[in-house]
């Protein structure tokens, strides 16, 4: 069929055709804006889940419903290595400076773009200091203690909203990867707006392992925010997500090559729309049939690799992919550290610090204490494909014999 055509959007944070499934988190979210912009009590939602099940897009979602709302909404991707404060400081500027625009917010946003600029300067941020119009404040988040200066900072960004009877929705992806003092100070920020009420909201989204990260560092995180799990679809979301779309063109799926999307997808949001849009690109007439799908096989495999899996191979070292290729000769997991080990062939000891990096970037989680996972569905068919030749250096017995398994 016309590839021109194809309603499927496979692609890192890309906006499916059919967003289903997801409606309750959309909903929970909508409620706590409309509760903070009518002056209530409210929560930020705090989404978790492994690669490939939605997140960015559900934040971008909120997003664009408070842009809509005609609130300001300021949306931030915490990469590895930078500061909170450079991903923050040129969003809170474009914010106050809108702010400063309503009559009622004047004052106290022109206050808020001096505090922003004691607090770039005490961090060394560099911005253009013309372009704040303003002197700093002296003493007002500028101790350089990130746990000190950016409640204040985010205090009078909410003080500020709330004259000009608006809400600042703040949206953060990829949490996992904040530095612990600045998840820290960023809890104890909303933790403050909390307690005074004031419109400022956050909604986030990272790995598994964020909100114990979140627990790890400030006890009461758990209560500040709402943990919502985003994982597979259901069956009926999964079938409405490739119906759907294929419906508004006037195209139909049989049912066993829909049942057989579903089997390789495991109804993963992202493999669900490359299986369906290479299903499209091979099929030649409604309806796509079951060997239309197994012969998409080949081309979508190689879009997921090149497309969503090297990225995340090329960024291990060497060792790193040998202890990631031993837990994929174990299965998809979760596995016990000590298995990992063996079927490395080496020593708890010596694979810790592999364990440690590999959880630093992002390529796995420990779901419990000494279990490991992957954050990247199926990603061990990948490296299975991508490591052909790799055997487990164990002598005399495959991973996974019962032997391996004491101590579990």
């Amino acid at each position: 069929m016309d590839p021109t055509e194809n309603p499927f959007t496979p692609g890192a944070g890309s906006q499916p055709p059919e967003l289903a499934g997801r409606e309750p988190i959309l909903e929970d979210a909508r409620v706590q804006v409309v509760r903070a912009h009518n002056g209530l009590q409210a929560r930020g939602l705090v989404l978790l889940g492994l690669r490939g099940v939605g997140k960015t897009v559900l934040l971008r979602r909120i997003s664009d419903a408070a842009e809509h709302r005609g609130l300001n909404a300021l949306f931030l991707e915490a990469p590895e290595g930078r500061r909170i404060g450079e991903m923050l400081v040129p969003g809170l500027r474009q914010v106050l400076l809108q702010l400063s625009t309503k009559e009622a917010a004047k004052d106290l946003a022109r206050q808020g773009l001096g505090i922003l600029r004691a607090f770039a300067s005490a961090f060394q941020i560099k911005v253009n200091e013309t372009q704040f119009r303003v002197l700093p404040i002296e003493g007002k988040a500028d101790s350089g203690n990130i746990e000190a200066d950016l409640p204040e900072l985010f205090i009078a960004v909410g003080r500020a909203a709330r004259a000009s009877s608006t809400v600042v929705v703040l949206l953060i992806d990829e949490i996992q990867y904040l530095q612990p003092e600045d998840l820290s100070a960023l809890i104890v920020g909303f933790h403050q707006i909390s307690q005074r009420n004031l419109p400022l909201l956050m909604f986030g989204a990272g790995l598994p392992q964020s909100a114990a990260m979140a627990g790890d560092t400030k006890s009461y995180a758990e209560r500040l925010f709402e943990y919502r799990r985003v994982g597979q679809l259901v069956r009926a979301d999964a079938e409405l997500a490739i119906r759907k779309p294929l419906s508004r063109r006037d195209v139909a799926i049989e049912p066993a090559a829909l049942a057989e999307i579903l089997r390789r997808t495991a109804r993963y949001p992202y493999f669900l729309q490359e299986w369906g849009a290479q299903s499209w690109n091979v099929a030649a007439r409604s309806p796509i049939t079951h060997d239309d799908v197994r012969v998409a096989e080949a081309e979508t495999l190689r879009h997921l690799d090149e497309g969503f899996f090297d990225m995340r191979f090329d960024r291990m070292t060497p060792r790193e992919k040998k202890y990631v290729r031993a837990m994929a000769e174990l299965g998809p997991g979760p596995h016990r550290a000590g298995e990992v080990a063996r079927a490395m062939g080496v020593s708890v000891q010596s694979a810790a610090p592999l364990k440690h990096d590999l959880i630093e970037k992002g390529m796995i989680y420990s779901p419990q204490h000494g279990d490991t996972a992957f954050t990247v569905p199926m990603f061990d068919e990948f490296m299975k494909r991508k490591m052909p030749e790799w055997t487990s250096p164990r002598r005399g017995r495959q991973p996974g014999h019962p032997a391996d398994r004491r101590g579990r």
